[in-house]
């Protein structure tokens, strides 16, 4: 990978996104920036071009799985060759499913699910044309266990690993790589926005592990052409021991983990 490739990254203002496009510009990466708010994109988009990089900034909403085709359609019109492309953007819904409500958690389906996999669609096949390329999707370790109390969330994120390792095995003939990044519960604002406040894994800060150590565990992963990497020692620990448990046990494990401290 040359200094003078570029990045698509989906969720860049912040969290992870925001440490992955750190890192893609600290390597020389050209970069667009993809998230909802121009201004968030707008200020990092200033940091970023600081190393001496050109940002592109697109504000789309990929709620909207029509705005995914329509971000792929500007980045062609301006001309712009995307060399590795970061499926980051993800939400969760944090509540009992019988009571959540479900046009938000269809929303976050179409996000998590639906908006990746257009963008993986649209920009793998022009890496196919090229022979080249790299994708990194945030998954999750949430994608190897089950989630009570955010019920949509895993089973989006045992989506996203599933398929990231399918598409990885029918291209392993090219010269392009897919990458999944499992992450644990990290220090970001993914909790705030899905009214996780009150759970009892956010309420031990001590158990949240950093962005930007996240966002480096994917980025080398990546780079070393890794199918996927479980992110942190403690979250390799849970996986492993998961493993070897019956997953109605787990399944409660979760739940005594996830459900709010006053209960």
């Amino acid at each position: 990978m040359n200094a003078k490739q570029c990045a698509l990254i989906t969720g860049a203002t912040s969290g992870i996104g925001l440490e992955l496009a750190k890192l893609f510009a600290a390597d020389g990466y050209d970069l667009v920036l993809v998230a909802r708010d121009q201004q968030g994109l707008d200020s990092t988009a200033s940091l970023l071009k600081q190393t001496g990089i050109e940002v592109t900034t697109i504000s789309k909403d990929l709620f909207d799985r029509q705005a995914a085709f329509d971000l792929y359609d500007e980045v062609i019109r301006k001309g712009i060759r995307v060399d590795v492309l970061v499926n980051d953007a993800g939400q969760g819904l944090y509540g009992e499913f019988k009571d959540n409500d479900i046009e938000r958690e269809l929303k976050i389906i179409d996000l998590n699910i639906g908006s990746l996999v257009i963008l993986t669609k649209c920009f793998l096949k022009d890496m196919v044309s090229r022979n080249e390329g790299k994708i990194l999707n945030l998954a999750s370790i949430a994608s190897k266990v089950p989630g009570p109390w955010q019920a949509v969330y895993h089973a989006t994120k045992a989506f996203v690993l599933s398929f990231s390792e399918s598409i990885r095995e029918e291209l392993k003939d090219t010269n392009i790589t897919v990458t999944a990044l499992l992450p644990g519960a990290t220090d970001t604002d993914f909790f705030n926005k899905a009214g996780m406040q009150e759970s009892r894994i956010v309420q031990d800060k001590s158990s949240l592990s950093d962005a930007a150590d996240v966002a480096k565990d994917g980025y080398e992963a990546m780079k070393d052409d890794k199918d996927k990497v479980i992110s942190g020692f403690k979250n390799k620990v849970q996986i492993a021991m998961s493993n070897l448990t019956p997953d109605p046990a787990v399944a409660h494990m979760m739940n005594e983990q996830q459900k709010p401290v006053n209960e």
